[in-house]
Order: C-alpha cells, then sequence, then structure tokens
C-alpha cells in the first residue's frame, strides 16, 4: 500500500509543481523557524507513507521492547551489580543515589530502528531515553505537507492520517507533574539548554503549543536557573515547576558541576524534571547489549526474550571476554577483529553520530585501531543490519530528480508503554543523522485509498 502510495505522489510531481513545492516548503519552513540550525529541516518534497499495518507492526514492536527495557531499568535500579552492566560514570550513580526516581523510568523515549527491507521487521538500533528531540520538528512538517500543493491532488484518492506527537509530549509533562505534585494543577514549565543549541527552533515550537494548551511555558538556559528559598526559578524571578529538560546531563555535569542548582532542586523535591536520571541505564547503548547478552537472558520472560531476538541486533559491550554469536562461543575481541564487516562500534552515550565507526566502510588497520580504543573506553559492538531504501524527490538544477535513500523510523514512546507518532529521517549516507549533517527529517503518515 505504502509504495502505490509512494507512486501516486510522485506521478503528480512534474518539474513545474516539483519547483512550486519545493519554493513553498522552503519558504514556510523559514518563515515559522522550522530548521536545525541555519538549515531547513526537510529538504525533500515528499512525506514518509507508512501503511496501516506497518504502523501496526511497528507499535507492536516497541510495545515488546519497552516490556523488555523496563524489566532490565527496574533490575539496574534495585541492583547496583547488575547497574554495572549499563556502564555508567561515577557522578551519574551519584546523582542515581541522590535525586528522588519518579514512577516512571522514561516517560518520554523514542527507539530509534530501521525496518527490515526483506521481512518486514523493525530492528532496534539505540534507545533514547534522555532527552529525545524531534516531536515539535515531526507536527510542524505534518502541518506543512498537509498543505503542501501535491496534497491537494493526492487526498482524492488518498485518506492521509497524521501522527501528531506533541499532544502526548504535553500530557506526559502532565501527568510527571500530577504524580509529583499529588495534586492536578496546571505547572509551569520550562525547557531548559543552552542557548546555543541547532534544536533551539524546535524549542520554540513546542513552548508555542504548550502555551496554547494553556501550560504556561519558556525557554530557558541551565546559567540562568537559581533554587533559593526552596524554589527553583529563572534569571527573571519566574517560578518553575517543572522542567522539560533538553539539556544532556553529562554536558550540564561537565560545565555546571553536580550541585547545579536544576539538580539542587529536583533532590530536595522542589521541581519535577522529565526525563529524570533513572533512565540514564536504558539511555545508554549497553543497554542493548544487556538485553541481547546471553549472560542475562534469564532476567527475561520467554515473551521478551523473543522480541529481543527478532528486534535487537546482537550486541556486546566491547571487553575481554568469551561470548556466543550464533550460538557458537568465541573470543569477543578476537571475533571483532575479523569480522569488521558485518559489524559497528559506537560509544556507550555519545549523539550525532559522534565516535561511531562502521567496519565495512574502514581498512583493516583502522578498525583495529578503534577496537584497541573501545577497550579503554565503555563502547558497544553491534551486528550490521539491513537498511531500507526509498526513492524521494528533490530539486537539483531546476528538474525534479529521484534519488534512494536510507529511511530510518524513530517511534516516539509515553509513559514506558507505549508507542504513538514517530519520527523518519533520510539519509544519502549510511549513517542517518540530522545532527551528523547528513541527513533530512520528513513527517510521516499512515495511508490507505479511498
Amino acid at each position: 500500500m505504502s509504495t502505490e502510495a509512494i507512486a501516486a505522489w510522485h506521478d503528480l510531481l512534474d518539474d513545474s509543481l516539483a519547483a512550486e513545492t519545493d519554493a513553498w516548503l522552503t519558504a514556510r519552513q523559514h518563515e515559522r523557524g522550522i530548521g536545525f540550525g541555519a538549515r531547513p529541516v526537510c529538504t525533500v518534497l515528499r512525506p514518509r507513507f507508512l501503511s496501516t499495518a506497518a504502523y501496526d507492526t511497528l507499535r507492536h514492536a516497541s510495545r515488546e521492547i519497552l516490556g523488555a527495557l523496563r524489566t532490565a531499568g527496574d533490575a539496574a535500579l534495585a541492583e547496583p551489580a547488575f547497574r554495572k552492566a549499563f556502564r555508567l560514570a561515577d557522578w551519574e550513580e551519584t546523582l542515581l543515589e541522590r535525586l528522588p526516581r519518579g514512577g516512571v523510568l522514561m516517560p518520554v523515549a523514542r527507539l530509534d530502528a530501521f525496518v527490515d527491507p526483506v521481512t518486514g521487521v523493525p530492528r532496534l538500533t539505540e534507545c533514547n531515553g534522555e532527552t529525545p528531540a524531534g516531536t515539535g520538528y515531526g507536527d510542524a512538517l505534518t502541518d506543512l505537507f498537509l498543505a503542501a500543493p501535491p496534497m491537494r491532488t493526492f487526498t482524492r484518492d488518498w485518506v492521509v492520517r497524521p501522527l501528531p506527537g506533541l499532544p502526548h509530549l504535553a500530557g506526559v509533562l502532565l501527568d510527571a507533574w500530577h504524580a509529583h505534585a499529588g495534586v492536578r494543577t496546571t505547572p509551569s514549565v520550562a525547557i531548559v539548554d543552552w542557548d546555543d543549541v541547532p534544536t533551539q527552533s524546535e524549542f520554540r515550537i513546542c513552548r508555542d503549543y504548550f502555551v496554547a494548551m494553556g501550560i504556561p511555558c519558556r525557554i530557558t538556559t541551565p546559567q540562568a536557573l537559581v533554587f533559593e528559598g526552596g524554589v527553583l526559578r529563572d534569571a527573571d524571578g519566574t517560578r518553575i515547576d517543572l522542567v522539560y529538560k533538553r539539556v544532556l546531563l553529562h554536558e550540564l555535569v561537565m560545565r555546571e558541576g553536580l550541585d547545579h542548582p536544576l539538580l539542587q532542586a529536583v533532590a530536595a523535591g522542589a521541581a519535577c524534571m522529565v526525563n529524570s536520571v533513572h533512565g540514564k541505564p536504558l539511555h545508554k547503548k549497553a543497554a542493548l547489549a544487556v538485553l541481547s547478552d546471553e549472560r542475562h537472558a534469564a532476567r527475561f520472560t520467554a515473551d521478551e526474550r523473543a522480541a529481543i531476538a527478532r528486534h535487537v541486533p546482537w550486541t556486546r559491550v566491547v571487553e575481554e571476554r568469551a561470548t556466543e554469536v550464533d550460538g557458537v562461543r568465541v573470543d569477543l575481541l578476537e571475533w571483532a577483529a575479523s569480522h569488521r564487516d558485518r559489524l559497528v562500534l559506537k560509544p556507550n552515550d555519545d549523539y550525532g553520530g559522534a565516535g561511531i565507526v562502521l567496519g565495512w566502510e574502514v581498512d583493516q588497520a583502522t578498525w583495529d585501531a578503534a577496537l584497541q580504543h573501545a577497550v579503554t573506553a565503555p563502547y558497544i559492538v553491534q551486528e550490521r543490519i539491513a537498511l531500507p531504501e526509498e526513492p524521494f524527490p528533490a530539486m537539483a538544477e531546476g528538474r525534479v530528480v529521484f534519488d534512494p535513500r536510507i529511511v530510518d523510523v524513530a517511534p516516539f514512546c509515553w509513559q514506558g508503554t507505549h508507542a504513538e507518532s514517530c519520527l523518519s529521517r533520510i539519509s544519502t549516507s549510511t549513517l542517518v543523522n540530522v545532527t551528523a549533517g547528513g541527513g533530512s527529517t520528513i513527517p510521516t503518515f499512515v495511508v490507505e485509498r479511498r
């Protein structure tokens, strides 16, 4: 169904309509500030189309994986010895002990995955459980594509269902506040991150939506926060009840220390922070190693083990040990050194593609050096997975071209239980990441024939 929808959309795009659409999307993104720094977030002329069945498969897979992650996360917080498998830093351990635990480990999360082009099975590459971005961009681009020139003709034959995420995000923040405060009042919300990050435009989209829904919200920085008299305040004295934390904890602690006013306020119970530090173990890429490592299999139910086998690629923390690959016992480092064509190295906690080494794109000497470095710092080694491609239209030298792009899918997950809405990113590079400069974000729609 989605293939037919793609073909129907592409059939509409002659050079004239494509040029009109390109100019319209570019202008609207500029006017509305939908950009990643100075770059437009979306640079192609088609959204992502999913069939109802494909979207249901994605949601079902997310629910299965979230169940296994909850099992691992709860055990990590209850058992310090087991928590070592996630390779947390000392300062993270300190915050876990210092800050009160909320009821949900990851109120907001994003599961980054690729749908296998042969089997149609989603394969998880990481869980973003600390500061999952993209909800605001996705909703803003959804609005633009619903009003884009080709959509007026396309919807004569196709039912197009948008997948908004901001209503879910607002609901999660309110639920977190109600659980924290014990009363169903409306909190004063602050979106907190550095003032020079390229996602400031998304913060504005989120803020404007929250305010429109009756939730007071402002954007501020870590440096502006003050904790005095048992109250967290912004630089102008405004009280802050809830922080939608977009600043990364390791950057906050590195630059401002463990006694930053935000962390003091959370420790004192004077402010609610989403997401809290207690979801950090599941944000680590080693969480996928915990799920797929035979040493931890007994912690999961039979259904959870089946879901892990179906959706999580073989992943291990890089260390000197023996392990199993396809049921065979091997020396991990020796095996990884001789199978670079099917493996990728990733730092345990970084973003934007930083530190990732794709074994099939480097020579043996480079791979060996990367593997040696990985032993000295928390890294994972992960099985290469098949990457799906779709043709996407874009303007080039005044004409529309349809080039294949690698497509990932990242469902947004709420309250640690279910997925609704998703982020889609496309790229001509194997590393599909907008932060790394090689990708584009597009909205996702579920489509069916009228």
